[in-house]
């Protein structure tokens, strides 16, 4: 196998943000499906009689609504990553050439901690 990389030529399901988002999303809507045939399984079974095939039954939708929470919570962050991406990285449409005077700016503006201990800011400074 050629370290090159030459032999991807599948595409990673999680290059990107928006690939990852749209995995979970759609594991998120298959873990709400399997939520409803289960939730209609406890239905049905407990109007039979108690047993061991329910109380499975209901540790399985247990289990899958904290999956779906959990596949939604992710989207989330997955959707609030994208959005820091792009702010930091100013891909909503502004020039290029700003990019490269962030960092430059940050350093700038940075605070140290002991001045903020101390009191010593940019604002307190021009007071």
């Amino acid at each position: 196998m050629p370290e090159n990389g030459s032999m991807k030529s599948s595409i990673d399901p999680f290059e990107t943000i928006e690939s990852a988002q749209n995995f979970v999303t759609l594991l998120a809507e298959a873990a709400s499906q399997a939520r409803q045939e289960l939730a209609m399984d406890v239905q049905r079974e407990s109007s039979l009689r108690e047993s061991r095939r329910l109380d499975a039954l209901r540790i399985a939708l247990y289990s899958v609504d904290k999956l779906e929470a959990h596949m939604n919570r992710s989207g989330r962050i997955l959707n609030d990553l994208r959005t820091l991406r792009r702010l930091l990285f100013q891909e909503r449409g502004t020039i290029p050439t700003i990019r490269s005077s962030v960092p430059e700016r940050l350093a700038r503006e940075a605070v140290h901690p002991e001045d903020i201990r101390t009191g010593k800011t940019e604002n307190s400074q021009a007071a």
